[in-house]
């Protein structure tokens, strides 16, 4: 006799015990039924995000840059119930659309980004590259990043029809725009090492 086929928790069970993890820990749905936790970014990735968003402020509408909304840790939503909490995010915005948009008021987020970016670490990367870049792709997120702080680098990747293609490689300290966005960014400031 066969045995019968193990149940997988919903989007909403999942998301509940996402919530109901201790402070310091944060949950994502990579994978059907799985839950993946991590705890809090350390120092040098911290600053390493902050580092690329004020480099991109020339873009951001918030500060009145040029036409994009960015989020950082948000709580996104993606297709087939899979939650991913991007180190950044982007959302392309036309000059009508009010701020901040609405959709910064759900939790999570089920408006598609433009742009991810995903720091890598030693015990992200993995996921990063084989369960991360995949989702984003497949959900339609046409820019995504992959800032490698101990490299140097950034891993620009084009993403369309379902399918990823690194379009840049970008390696120690460079003064240029970087795809998608028009500001011209300095990454020497992203490159902070732990004292």
């Amino acid at each position: 006799m066969a045995s019968p086929a193990q149940r997988i928790a919903s989007f909403d069970e999942l998301y509940q015990a996402i919530r109901a993890l201790p402070p310091g820990l944060t949950g994502e749905i990579l994978e059907p039924g799985v839950i993946r936790t991590m705890g809090r970014p350390g120092g040098a990735h911290r600053l390493g995000a902050r580092a690329i968003l004020r480099s991109l402020g020339g873009d951001d509408a918030w500060e009145g840059g040029s036409g994009w909304w960015f989020e950082q840790e948000a709580e996104i939503r993606f297709l087939h119930d899979r939650l991913a909490v991007p180190d950044l995010s982007a959302w392309k915005l036309d000059a009508a659309q009010a701020l901040p948009p609405a959709f910064v008021l759900e939790n999570p987020i089920t408006a598609r980004p433009d742009w991810c970016c995903e720091l890598l670490s030693e015990s992200t990367k993995k996921s990063d590259r084989e369960l991360k870049v995949p989702l984003y792709a497949r959900a339609g997120v046409e820019w995504i990043w992959l800032v490698d702080p101990e490299a140097h680098s950034v891993e620009v990747i084009h993403a369309g029809g379902g399918s990823a293609e690194t379009v840049d490689t970008i390696v120690g300290v460079v003064r240029r725009p970087i795809p998608p966005f028009s500001s011209v960014v300095d990454t020497s400031r992203w490159w902070v090492s732990a004292a």
